[in-house]
């Protein structure tokens, strides 16, 4: 079985094809292999200290105490290595609008342990708060907010040339996957997370798939992520289930910095980061090879997550091919269990074509075209998820809705 987007049966895939991949981008993927490594490797300091750390941090992030991740979410850099992406020189304005009157917000943001919330509607800040010793000037983490990012990069690499084809197997910029559960599984599988391999993603199990993928020793010179998603086995045919795997949006880093030749930070700087006007360095966290984790810990200022939102409102012209968006924030998966819910290449879609990206413990970027509106949180939940705290931001995200609609 195909899947097909939940929202009708008649839409296909679309397969971009550009003319040609460039020839730059073949010898410095040749160069990557020869050598083995990230391009980043060499530029930032991997020491045997920091692999061991990065290797744990799977372990060790999801179990931290409430002290620790009020001390550490938005200090990300001080605990793990990365590389960042430079702000632009003159950063995107996003002028004042009129205040939006929202008394449920103090409330809501106590409980949920929010530091940081901000509302931008037609393009203007309504409302922006900051507490829990974050500011405006700071940066906080946002776990699985990068995979919404890391699929953008996939559709700029798709407009430059770097990848062919979303039908394209992962193997094709992947080699050593060949034989293991990934071949025969396309890069459009992997963005949509059916590629049929199975995984376990619960943050409260030590065992985990999510929690170990680092732990595992690599071999000189292989990527740490190929390496363990080499030893997993397949339980569906590729395409008919979904199931959420960070391994694999992981992959999907690797597999963008395979075709392109440049770090996901460098990229992002090239394409997104400088050019869109985001206005503070963006961190993002690498792992034990120096390749960033295309699949979690990027920090950034609340207003340049407001910014990644209105990046995606914008089409992202001359970045990403035409429709790109409106493809990647379609349901191509439903969500079990979920309702209205479903998945697109790394974003979660919502009714009334809503979308949003977001993170474990309460980070989020919440889309709705329709308002022109984005939401964008930044919170350390005592716990990495639970459908208490998705229901109880579901409704605060209503009720912000409500307050715009009925013009406070």
């Amino acid at each position: 079985m195909r899947m097909t987007p939940v929202t009708t049966s008649k839409t296909r895939l679309p397969l971009f094809r550009p003319a040609r991949t460039p020839l730059r981008s073949l010898a410095a993927l040749a160069a990557l292999m020869l050598a083995g490594a990230s391009p980043v490797a060499a530029q930032i300091a991997l020491t045997p200290e920091n692999a061991d750390r990065i290797r744990m941090a799977g372990a060790t992030i999801l179990f931290w105490n409430q002290a620790q991740r009020d001390q550490n979410f938005p200090a990300m850099e001080q605990q793990f290595p990365g590389t960042t992406a430079r702000a632009a020189a003159r950063p995107r304005a996003l002028p004042a609008g009129r205040a939006l009157d929202l008394p449920e917000a103090e409330a809501f943001m106590a409980a949920n342990n929010t530091a940081g919330l901000i509302v931008v509607h037609k393009g203007k800040v309504r409302f922006e708060r900051y507490q829990r010793g974050y500011s405006a000037e700071g940066r906080y983490t946002s776990f699985s907010v990068a995979k919404s990012l890391t699929s953008t990069l996939v559709g700029a690499a798709v407009r430059d040339g770097y990848i062919k084809s979303l039908a394209d197997p992962v193997t094709r910029y992947i080699p050593e996957l060949a034989g293991s559960a990934y071949d025969g599984v396309t890069v459009a599988q992997v963005l949509t997370m059916t590629s049929g391999v199975k995984w376990n993603e619960d943050y409260t199990d030590p065992k985990s798939d999510v929690a170990r993928m680092y732990l595992m020793p690599v071999p000189a010179g292989a990527d740490p992520t190929t390496a363990f998603l080499k030893t997993l086995s397949r339980e569906a045919e590729p395409g008919s289930k979904w199931v959420y795997k960070t391994g694999e949006t992981n992959l999907i880093g690797v597999l963008v910095t395979r075709a392109t030749g440049k770090s996901l930070t460098q990229y992002a700087e090239e394409k997104i980061w400088r050019p869109f006007g985001m206005e503070r360095d963006l961190f993002w966290m690498v792992d034990q090879s120096g390749q960033n984790i295309g699949g979690c810990c990027l920090s950034a200022s609340l207003r340049d997550y407001a910014r990644i939102g209105l990046f995606t409102l914008s089409g992202g012209k001359g970045v990403v091919p035409r429709g790109w968006f409106a493809d990647a924030t379609r349901a191509w998966s439903p969500v079990p269990g979920a309702g209205e819910r479903g998945y697109g290449y790394q974003w979660w879609t919502g009714p009334a074509g809503s979308y949003q990206a977001q993170g474990i413990f309460g980070q989020l970027i919440h889309i709705d075209p329709k308002r022109q509106l984005v939401i964008a949180m930044s919170s350390a939940w005592p716990k990495a998820t639970g459908s208490d705290l998705g229901a109880a931001r579901a409704r605060f995200v209503d009720q912000i809705k409500a307050a715009i609609d009925a013009g406070r």
